[in-house]
């Protein structure tokens, strides 16, 4: 049997995409999404994301195993790769055209825009440390400029969920970060009942932020869409950025706006085909 398969990526945030519309299941098992993911004896890719039936009136369900096996709730890249593979299944690549995703964080909707960029209605964010989940600060309070010791050293840190939790911190040079030493210490923190992603943010100016990011069952990747808007939402929160940003990433940029209308986050970016494979299953 054979599995077939298309790799998209954003911003070089990288996904393995199956259409699994026939099954409420993936098709392959964590363990083996593994072995997918592996740049050297797989396809490679930071997750592998299974388009499934609709739950509740949804159009599809969005499932994804990170590379490490592991299943996060969201991600922001992945899914506006997902709205870009689905266009492409239904011959409307060409088209203007919204869906409505259920994820594990809730119903998330992309729209895939005439230019190729998608817009993604993220939600509202969560902010009480119980939303997170956290335990910086009492269930109910706001994660705001909490301390954290972390390899030695005190740090001010700002959490927001998107349906999967982020941790901010603002630095004078996002660059002079040492991801390798210092995300794995962030992701399995003991305040993190859940792990956490961890995002490293300059403020270059109120409305362009520069981010590197280590992903909760990713590590580094060129970019996280869920960590941008998590971002901004810290940003506004602690008073160092406008509701609506650049944020600047390795791989590229993405538009962010926290909405003072109605609360939502509403994020805006690339989402590219790479290459199209089948996978022999023995």
């Amino acid at each position: 049997m054979s599995i077939a398969f298309s790799k998209y990526q954003g911003l070089g945030n990288d996904f393995i995409l199956i259409d699994n519309r026939h099954s409420e299941t993936p098709v392959i098992e964590p363990e083996e999404a593994i072995i997918w993911c592996d740049r050297h004896f797989g396809i490679g890719g930071d997750g592998v994301i299974f388009v499934l039936p609709g739950q509740n009136g949804t159009d599809y369900t969005m499932r994804i195993f990170n590379s490490d096996g592991s299943e996060p709730e969201m991600c922001g890249n992945g899914i506006r790769c997902m709205a870009k593979f689905i266009a492409d299944l239904e011959g409307k690549a060409d088209l203007a055209v919204t869906y409505q995703i259920h994820t594990l964080a809730g119903t998330i909707t992309p729209e895939v825009l005439p230019d190729g960029d998608v817009q993604v209605d993220m939600g509202e964010p969560r902010l009480l440390a119980a939303e997170i989940p956290t335990s910086l600060g009492t269930a109910n309070d706001k994660v705001i400029n909490q301390s954290i010791n972390v390899e030695g050293k005190s740090w001010t840190v700002t959490c927001v969920s998107m349906g999967n939790p982020h941790c901010m911190t603002f630095v004078d040079d996002a660059n002079a970060i040492e991801l390798e030493t210092l995300g794995p210490k962030f992701e399995h923190h003991p305040v993190f009942p859940q792990r956490t992603n961890t995002e490293f943010v300059q403020v270059i100016r109120p409305d362009y932020l520069r981010m590197r990011v280590w992903e909760r069952g990713a590590g580094i990747t060129l970019a996280c869409g869920t960590g941008a808007c998590a971002t901004v939402v810290a940003g506004v929160l602690t008073g160092k950025s406008d509701r609506r940003c650049t944020v600047e990433l390795p791989g590229g940029c993405l538009q962010i706006e926290w909405s003072l209308a109605d609360n939502r986050v509403y994020m805006t970016g690339p989402a590219e085909l790479v290459f199209k494979g089948e996978v022999s299953q023995e």
